[in-house]
């Protein structure tokens, strides 16, 4: 498979269960998804092959310099692990604030937008989520 249809595929895997968070947060399969991590789990396995398959020239010495790092982004099964990363933690991060956001009560208009950003932005998202988190005392 070409880097560019696994790339179509891992984007593709993610975006039910982004929409399910967002549009049907208490349901099973949801609830599922999200305690089972099983997609960023079958991305962890996608990354694992990208990263270490004979065409990605791994080496670990690249990870200590912005140059060295640049190097590694030069090869597009390197540049494909590197997404496939963040879309498996960006769900990662998606799912603790959905879960922690039922368990604290926090009403789910507000984990909307933290999900969106979390899903196009990652960390601008799962700040928005702490920050709410902090601000908002649970409904009694």
């Amino acid at each position: 498979m070409t880097p560019d249809t696994m790339f179509l595929l891992a984007n593709t895997l993610v975006l039910p269960q982004w929409l399910l968070m967002i549009a049907a947060p208490r349901w099973s399969v949801t609830q599922w998804l999200v305690r089972t991590l099983l997609i960023p789990a079958l991305l962890a396995v996608i990354y694992l092959y990208y990263l270490f398959s004979g065409s990605a020239n791994l080496d670990f010495s690249s990870f200590s310099t912005l140059s060295g790092i640049k190097s590694l982004f030069t090869q597009d099964e390197a540049v494909l692990a590197g997404w496939v990363h963040y879309l498996a933690f960006d769900l990662v991060a998606g799912s603790w604030m959905l879960r922690d956001g039922q368990q604290r009560s926090i009403n789910h208009f507000l984990l909307i937008p933290c999900l969106l950003f979390c899903f196009m932005l990652g960390p601008v998202g799962l700040l928005l989520y702490v920050v709410i988190r902090f601000v908002k005392k649970p409904d009694a």
